[in-house]
């Protein structure tokens, strides 16, 4: 039993995201799928889950070709497939979210709650996944919704499962946990493919690594064989610096100081509670944390964003705790937002426009109300040259960009100026390693000019390589305080979970 996709084509206004790929797992087996932004993963899984349909080759399941016209028709043919943001429904139980569209009904109006919960705890249980059937989804960690999404594919009888970016958001503990779960699904006869841009993961995890490039198959190699550095070496086309390189920090005054910050979140709940801490010129300090804990909510107090209830944040000796985004701005803070669509960018104008979105009301770019656009476009050019943007022209969308050339128009519009503060909040979120590697280049190209540099992110890696030190956010708060040299990533990874290596 397998499941094949066979000469992939699929094509869009002028470009090919697909060109002539073939993919396969079978029964029992995890294949990795590996590739940068735009290399055409997501397209493959979207023609094997129904969204799209190809222009040219076939879908085979269990030697039967099917034309898989919706996700409906993928899911009957029994393909699953768990998403990297969680499908879920935060106010309702594990089992309330489970049935949604699956609802066992007696009569016509009456679903039957008992044989709902029931089916899902025989789930729960014969895969070893720990999820309390009436919990609440909002009261659950992460790593736990993650369950819940396992549970929703294999209630409707997955027998191949599609793992998009599935570690992105989960602790070293939580993804040791994950890979049980997913070794159990194997054992158990599911064939499992496994999207990442973590290299070392695909080489932990799977039977087989394949990966693309511009739309092709480069090639197949098996983890026993392979290493990270030839998997990123295939991905990009070119050798990758996969460890961040740089000098011993040189810290010296005092740039960001925030004492004693409270911030409410959008259900005027304390997400930040009390927090303390300092950024020197020339350091990088980096907040290590499990999404939800308060780290958006204390960056977006920070650069202006969300007001503050109590507390204090100083730049430069300056109070900001109630200025503007502008003002914060225009202090020297650079701000590279989480997410680069919602709040980085705006889609529909050109690069050139995004180039120029903190900077259009002022000199080069405007003397009062006229806008000199040939300045700004070619300040766009320069700095798509800088910053190694790949387009074709500046004065297309920003939205026919891959994710790494959207965020490195964010980093080269926020670094081109007199920076003294860098505040950079998952600056390489669903980014591949070539792009990884530009931009953490830059990143501390920054602190070595002298600016204070602020890293949030739950990727723990990137903050243990990036940081000179690192704080832990658990529950709204500053936990612990480590030095990446010397500590190991279990006892960081524990203080995200509120607990330290001491107490286990």
């Amino acid at each position: 039993m397998a499941l094949e996709l066979r000469g992939i084509t699929k094509r869009f206004p002028n470009v090919i995201a697909n060109d002539n790929v073939s993919l396969s797992v079978e029964a029992g087996e995890i294949v990795a799928l590996l590739g940068e932004n735009g290399a055409g993963k997501t397209t493959l899984m979207n023609v094997l889950f129904g969204l799209y349909s190809p222009d040219e080759g076939e879908v085979v399941i269990d030697g039967e070709e099917l034309e898989l016209s919706d996700p409906l028709a993928s899911i009957h043919a029994g393909v699953g497939m768990v998403h990297q943001h969680f499908m879920l429904v935060p106010v309702f139980t594990v089992v309330e979210n489970v049935i949604l569209g699956l609802e066992p009904v007696k009569g016509l109006d009456w679903i039957d709650r008992r044989e709902a919960r029931n089916l899902v705890k025989a789930v729960s249980d014969r895969y070893k996944l720990a999820v309390n059937p009436d919990a609440l989804v909002e009261d659950l960690p992460v790593g736990v919704q993650q369950r819940v999404e396992i549970i929703k594919v294999l209630v409707r009888d997955a027998r191949y499962i599609i793992f998009d970016e599935p570690t992105a958001v989960l602790t070293p503990q939580e993804v040791e946990e994950f890979f049980e779960i997913v070794r159990g699904l194997k054992a158990d006869g599911k064939g499992v493919i496994f999207i990442s841009h973590k290299l070392n993961e695909a080489l932990e995890i799977a039977d087989r690594i394949v990966v693309l490039r511009d739309g092709r198959s480069i090639g197949e190699v098996s983890p026993d064989s392979a290493t990270e550095e030839l998997l990123a070496e295939m991905m990009v086309g070119r050798p990758v610096l996969l460890t961040v390189d740089k000098q011993p920090a040189t810290p010296e005054d005092v740039v960001l100081s925030v004492k004693g910050l409270v911030v409410l979140d959008d259900r005027a709940q304390a997400t930040v509670n009390g927090v303390s801490f300092e950024v020197r010129s020339g350091e990088i300090v980096g907040i290590a944390g499990v999404q939800g804990n308060g780290q958006s909510e204390l960056v977006e107090s920070i650069t202006g964003i969300r007001p503050s209830l109590a507390g204090r944040v100083t730049i430069g000796g300056q109070d900001v705790t109630l200025n503007t985004p502008r003002e914060i701005h225009e202090a020297g803070v650079a701000h590279v937002p989480e997410d680069r669509q919602e709040s980085g960018l705006i889609l529909g104008f050109t690069i050139t426009e995004n180039m120029v979105l903190d900077a259009y009301y002022d000199l080069p770019y405007s003397t009062g109300i006229r806008m000199d656009w040939p300045a700004a476009t070619v300040a766009a050019q320069r700095l798509v040259d800088e910053y190694d943007v790949k387009t074709t022209r500046v004065d297309v969308p920003v939205s026919t960009l891959s994710g790494g050339n959207q965020q490195k128009v964010i980093v080269a519009r926020e670094f081109d100026r007199n920076v003294r503060l860098v505040i950079a909040s998952q600056p390489t979120r669903g980014v591949d390693v070539g792009s990884i590697e530009y931009i953490h280049k830059r990143i501390v190209e920054q602190r070595d000019q002298g600016a204070a540099v602020l890293i949030v992110s739950p990727e723990l890696d990137e903050v243990t390589s990036l940081s000179d030190r690192v704080l832990v956010m658990f529950e709204g708060r500053i936990v612990a305080e480590f030095d990446p040299t010397s500590a190991s990533t279990t006892e960081i990874g524990l203080a995200m979970l509120g607990s330290h290596a001491s107490d286990d």
